[in-house]
């Protein structure tokens, strides 16, 4: 620093300012600080700054999933939030979902000294092991239920499908049918409460979901099955991956989407408006979660606020051919 003041000609404290931008430094006199750094070649060093400053700079994420688009999503979403605070990410990618799991990798982070964790939590267990970490850690959950009495941000994924499957009786079907997420999955039990509670609602027939692993080939499956039934005239599915697979095997029987049978998903992955038919899906605003992920968790980092918190975001409707046209009778 003392380097950079002589060649900018200013003191070191004017240089400090400049590094922790501080509002009363002039443009000019940051633009001389900024050229002396950049012909001297200095950089800082993290390593130092955390032993004045006691933080770390550095938010650890637990994350599970990843080559999921939901998860994928989110975390990339946090990763940019996180860059614009100025923080870096550490991940901590599981293999599997387990209180072990989850346990060692907080617990991994936590010795890397980050200042806090942000933890995406698809299944009841992960939330569950959540009890065991320190209450002094500041810790923000990502779609974890109740959240196990810690801050948490989701979408709401209930009223979402509830918005595509009210959609879906609007065009003119007695019921849906639901193909189903994993029955662990926190998501996937929701989005199946979300349509359960419209239909019931509507006082539409319940019919019994089907169950698919969130991949194409189970969607395939389950609408190979779906196919051989005359009373199908509208479909949910829990994502939009699933819902690739229900088209395949819909074209392959002859069942005509839209004409013959409404098809919708979950997630708008951007493919959707490509599939054949484009499809009518449920968009999650994953920039809004990482944003909202990394307010709580600085809430906490800087100002301690333990108190817990709740952020829902709300989903979108995106209707595309796939459910428009008249289903079949």
């Amino acid at each position: 620093m003392v380097d950079v003041a002589r060649a900018a000609g200013v003191s070191h404290q004017t240089v400090s300012r400049v590094l922790n931008g501080h509002p009363s430094v002039a443009p000019a006199t940051k633009a001389r600080v900024y050229g002396a750094i950049e012909e001297l070649g200095y950089r800082r060093n993290p390593a130092a700054r955390a032993l004045v400053t006691r933080r770390s700079h550095v938010i650890g994420v637990v994350s599970f999933g990843t080559t999921l688009y939901g998860p994928a999503s989110t975390l990339f979403g946090i990763e940019q939030a996180a860059s614009r605070a100025g923080y870096f990410v550490s991940v901590a990618s599981l293999e599997a979902i387990d209180r072990q799991h989850v346990r060692e990798a907080v617990a991994r982070l936590s010795e890397q000294s980050v200042d806090g964790v942000v933890v995406i939590a698809p299944q009841q267990e992960a939330v569950d092991a959540l009890s065991e970490v320190p209450a002094e850690l500041p810790v923000v959950v990502v779609e974890g239920g109740e959240g196990a009495g810690r801050s948490l941000v989701c979408v709401d994924q209930a009223a979402g499908a509830a918005l595509v499957t009210r959609h879906l009786l609007e065009q003119g079907a007695p019921t849906v049918w639901h193909v189903a997420g994993p029955v662990d999955w926190l998501e996937a039990q929701a989005r199946t409460t979300g349509w359960r509670r419209e239909l019931e609602d509507g006082g539409a027939k319940v019919p019994e979901p089907l169950h698919g692993d969130w991949s194409p080939a189970s969607g395939y499956a389950c609408g190979q099955v779906l196919a051989e039934r005359a009373d199908v005239r509208a479909v949910f599915v829990a994502n939009d991956q699933m819902a690739l697979g229900v088209l395949r095997a819909f074209h392959e029987r002859g069942v005509r989407v839209p004409g013959d049978v409404l098809v919708a998903g979950f997630d708008d992955v951007p493919e959707a408006a490509y599939f054949t038919p484009p499809l009518t899906t449920i968009r999650q605003d994953f920039t809004a979660v990482g944003h909202r992920s990394i307010d709580l968790l600085l809430g906490q980092i800087d100002h301690g606020d333990q108190e817990s918190r709740m952020e829902v975001v709300p989903p979108e409707l995106v209707v595309r051919q796939s459910t428009i046209g008249q289903p079949r009778h």
